[in-house]
């Protein structure tokens, strides 16, 4: 089973921001975290950041027909872009929205996000213990065959 994991802007920035929303570890430790626990489900995965809304359209539409499952969380863009929520749609798979704050619980504009309408589910506020538990979940959504 291959998954394709993506993360939006400055996420690689996870650990380092003074008001440690997200927590003291880092992008590189998150990582670390979410392939051994894939690889404990003998599961590939595939765990991309990026600061540019246009390759992650391009990464998500390239994901047809080569991952079973779609985990995004594409921080800011995910209150702002049309154009992700649009490509997500596209996806064959079960997609699952992950953020590590609570989105609820922050400024107003936050509690909206465009890419959880086209999502299968969504995980936020566990830190980076939802991105496992997200694995966790595609996992079983792609086993039982779940569509978006």
């Amino acid at each position: 089973m291959r998954l394709l994991f993506i993360n939006g802007p400055n996420a690689n920035l996870c650990g380092l921001e003074p008001s440690g929303i997200h927590g003291r570890e880092t992008f590189n430790d998150i990582a670390a975290r979410c392939h051994a626990k894939a690889g404990s489900l003998g599961v590939e995965l595939d765990f991309r950041q990026s600061q540019d809304e246009g390759e992650i359209i391009t990464w998500i539409q390239q994901a047809r027909g080569k991952a079973e499952g779609l985990l995004i969380d594409a921080a800011g863009l995910s209150h702002t872009s049309i154009a992700i929520m649009d490509a997500l749609l596209t996806f064959d798979g079960p997609v699952i929205e992950v953020h590590m704050s609570n989105i609820h619980r922050r400024e107003p504009f936050r509690n909206k996000t465009f890419t959880s309408k086209a999502a299968t589910g969504s995980i936020c506020g566990l830190g980076p213990l939802g991105y496992e538990l997200a694995i966790q979940a595609m996992q079983a959504q792609v086993l039982q065959g779940a569509r978006r």
